[in-house]
């Protein structure tokens, strides 16, 4: 039964990242399919804890880092919006930003 639930959260996992590569156009995708992939990985490693009976502590450390990442790229979305008007990839340079 754990290797169908990681099955699932494994295809989760390429299915976020095959969001992350199709969905280039928009900023604001690309952040939903990495926190995608966060999520998922973070059930995967529930699972796999809890299986071996690990201590969840390394979760809530992960689980930090991953909303700090996403905040981080919030922020990065709110400041492009304020000097470019829009979340378009090809509306601005990387190199002037």
């Amino acid at each position: 039964m754990l290797t169908f639930y990681m099955m699932i959260f494994l295809t989760m996992f390429f299915m976020g990242g095959l969001g992350f590569i199709f969905n280039r156009k928009h900023l604001l995708s690309m952040l939903l399919s990495l926190e995608y992939m966060v999520l998922s990985l973070f059930c995967l490693m529930v699972m796999y804890l809890l299986f071996f009976g690990y201590q969840l502590f390394f979760n809530m450390m992960f689980l930090t880092f991953s909303v700090c990442e996403g905040a981080l790229g919030l922020s990065i979305l709110v400041s492009l919006i304020r000097t470019h008007g829009n979340d378009y990839f090809q509306s601005f340079n990387i190199l002037q930003c």
